[in-house]
């Protein structure tokens, strides 16, 4: 975790090596109108998957990979029902068929698009045996563990298949640069602390957890030992906060995110233990972006965004 994002993309060469361009008659490069190539690609379910290079059919259940599409300039043809942010917007016009939610395909709409090829994550990881029988599908969750270099091996594969690969390069490079300003910056910035609400109550997340970017990656101090339990936080109390007392709060309505809430803010956060504490006192309570953190997640656009959020709070 400490790596820093430049060692990543200096390896390259060993990321490429989980892809191998083939072609249906064996060869490396499609030679004829009729044979067609295909990528091999390991992927999270821990098998590979054979996918058409530059398909022109893809679906995708997770944001992350579509915003990485959409900054590669990538249509994909279905997309699940979601809230989506200004920034996927166009996404919810009728254009683009509708294969389900972000959890739960609808079979009977993917088979029936025909698509050439399926991208699904961590929400839809359960449904890969039966996509997979419709067209090649390829798990491309995010290790919350190893956040960017997950993220970097995601771009750099979704980079093969579309003959994308300087793009990517050139976009994660940006990210880097990014990365090491806010690093030098967190280190003197504070203490920080992270936090979902939903429903009335209040979760923290820590190092190693889903938001972990901005303390593994972008190197700020943690305010407090978070327990994590896999993508869920620690149900936390008001009193935690005014005993971690931290100097930044990050705050994630995940209401909001949902659609259940118009509210961008955190009124439930606007209490006299949370105004005690020294983020409060000194306008240090961020209200992230409650989609592109919780929906979105990690996508060639959204990182950066997600980024610039935590480097304009260590600023």
């Amino acid at each position: 975790m400490k790596k820093k994002l430049s060692s990543y993309l200096g390896a390259l060469a060993a990321g490429a090596a989980l892809l191998t361009v083939t072609a249906c008659g064996g060869s490396a490069t499609a030679t004829s109108a009729e044979e067609s190539p295909t990528i091999t690609v390991e992927h999270a379910q821990g098998s590979t998957a054979n996918v058409p290079v530059n398909p022109d059919k893809v679906f995708t259940f997770d944001l992350g990979v579509l915003d990485t599409l959409d900054a590669l300039g990538v249509e994909p043809a279905g997309v699940p029902e979601a809230a989506y942010p200004e920034a996927l917007a166009k996404y919810s016009d009728v254009k683009y068929a509708k294969i389900g939610s972000l959890k739960e395909p609808d079979f009977e709409a993917v088979s029936a698009g025909d698509p050439d090829l399926i991208i699904i994550s961590g929400r839809t990881a359960g449904a890969y045996g039966e996509l997979s029988k419709i067209a090649p599908t390829i798990d491309l969750s995010i290790d919350a563990a190893q956040p960017m270099e997950s993220f970097k091996a995601q771009a750099e594969k979704l980079g093969t298949i579309f003959n994308k690969s300087a793009e990517v390069e050139d976009q994660l490079a940006a990210v880097e640069a990014i990365v090491s300003d806010t690093k030098a910056k967190a280190a003197t910035a504070g203490k920080g602390l992270i936090v979902l609400t939903s429903g009335g109550e209040v979760t923290a997340y820590g190092a190693g957890s889903r938001f972990g970017i901005i303390h593994d990656v972008l190197g700020v101090p943690t305010a407090a030992d978070v327990k994590v339990d896999g993508s869920h936080g620690e149900a936390i109390s008001f009193e935690y906060i005014r005993q971690a007392n931290p100097d930044l709060l990050y705050v994630i309505n995940r209401d909001t995110a949902t659609g259940a809430d118009a509210s961008a803010a955190n009124p439930i956060l606007d209490n006299e233990l949370v105004k005690s504490t020294n983020a409060a006192k000194n306008n240090k309570v961020i209200n992230l972006d409650p989609a592109g953190w919780y929906v979105v997640g990690y996508g060639l656009n959204n990182v950066k965004a997600m980024v610039d959020a935590v480097a304009a709070s260590v600023a």
